[in-house]
């Protein structure tokens, strides 16, 4: 991990990553890594994940997800935001392979040091979105634009 940032614990969730010096925006920070599965994998190892409220994968593109619980690193520890000051970056492999994408973290705007990084993780989830659970993939971001839940709306269904 890079000297700029470390890992405590957050008072969002668990643990967060915070910048341990002043960060300029546009910075690339650090790549989300972990092991590498296709999403029927993913969906069927994770199927009844949905009730946690808690995840680890990130999905890399329309055929791969990054699953961050193995041999992930500190990046798995970056909480969400509805103000984020951080976003993901994908970097599509150059032979155009899917399985070579990569995917960082970076900056949105300036960041100072002892701030913690955040990104919207949007989350989507082919369920409906009951009242319960929202209130699993509960937001605790306390930003004054919070939506409340870590799952993105629905278009034009049920939330």
């Amino acid at each position: 991990m890079s000297r700029s940032l470390v890992v405590r614990r957050s008072p969002i969730h668990g643990n967060g990553v915070f910048a341990a010096k002043d960060i300029p925006a546009g910075k690339s920070l650090i790549e989300y890594r972990g092991r590498l599965l296709r999403h029927a994998v993913a969906d069927r190892r994770y199927c009844d994940n949905v009730e946690s409220g808690h995840t680890f994968l990130f999905v890399l593109n329309d055929r791969y997800v990054i699953d961050g619980s193995e041999g992930g690193n500190s990046a798995r520890w970056i909480n969400h935001s509805c103000a984020p000051n951080c976003e993901p970056v994908l970097l599509e492999s150059k032979d155009g392979d899917p399985a070579r994408d990569r995917l960082f973290i970076e900056t949105l705007r300036p960041v100072k040091a002892g701030e913690e990084l955040t990104y919207d993780y949007g989350i989507e989830l082919d369920v409906r979105h009951t009242a319960r659970l929202k209130q699993l993939w509960a937001c605790r971001c306390g930003a004054p634009n919070c939506s409340g839940t870590l799952l993105k709306p629905k278009r034009g269904g049920p939330k």
